[in-house]
């Protein structure tokens, strides 16, 4: 659970690990700024590979990632069937949900089938820290745009909505990333919401935005706001910047 009980959700726009010379991948600043916000010196860490279709290679290299922190560790796979018997009582005793990338539209439609969503929800309301990147930062919103359906990037508009705004991940890396995002908030597609480069994440207590974090000097975090017919604002905004591992 969080340091104070509320519902807290870590957002990472790109770089939840760190290449490693030794294991393949390391837990970037950002995911250990997730941990932090658990409170417990052993967090109990449960993560979801959804989005990249439980793939075997997936897994093993989040369990290797995992592993260089001081962590209980499992995970919820849906592919071929569940793998734990009742996911809601699991994920209830977790402190941190992460949520791995890969395509946000698979994802949710295999969530609400399993009835996922609802649980997520409760164990948020809990005081279990969620967190996520890419498609694991985007599905807690109420949407952004997407690559589930193929490299020219389309809106996204059926997020759980636990916060309710729209979401930019990837958005200094790839192109098509900020303009799509601004024509859909200036259209009233999507409401106005929050950006993040790689390497930063958006932090949130309740729905409230609270503030970015990144371990780059100079990666930004955006507010995007309609502005008048047809238009969008872009506001930089501050990003607190992490100590380096």
């Amino acid at each position: 659970m969080s340091t104070d009980g509320q519902p807290h959700i870590l957002a990472i726009g790109g770089g939840s690990f760190i290449p490693d010379d030794r294991c393949g991948i390391s837990p970037s600043p950002l995911l250990r700024y997730a941990v932090d916000l658990t409170g417990q010196d052993r967090p109990r860490i449960c993560f979801l590979a959804t989005a990249s279709g439980d793939g075997d290679g997936v897994i093993g290299r989040a369990y290797a990632a995992f592993s260089r922190m001081e962590a209980e560790v499992s995970h919820i796979a849906l592919f071929p069937m569940p793998n734990i018997p009742d996911m809601r009582s699991h994920l209830l005793a977790q402190d941190l949900v992460y949520v791995v990338g890969g395509s946000v539209a698979n994802l949710l439609a295999l969530w609400r089938l399993h009835g996922l969503d609802e649980m997520l929800r409760e164990a948020w309301h809990e005081g279990v820290v969620l967190s996520g990147e890419s498609a694991g930062a985007l599905c807690w919103h109420v949407g952004g745009n997407t690559d589930s359906y193929g490299p020219q990037l389309r809106p996204l508009t059926d997020g759980l909505g636990f916060l309710p705004y729209s979401c930019g991940v990837h958005y200094d890396s790839d192109k098509q990333r900020r303009p799509l995002l601004q024509q859909l908030v200036s259209e009233g597609t999507l409401p106005d919401g929050y950006a993040a480069d790689e390497a930063v994440a958006l932090h949130y207590v309740g729905t409230e935005f609270v503030q970015a974090v990144s371990y780059e000097k100079g990666a930004g975090a955006y507010r995007i706001e309609p502005d008048g017919p047809g238009t969008a604002k872009e506001t930089r905004l501050d990003v607190r910047l992490l100590a380096s591992l």
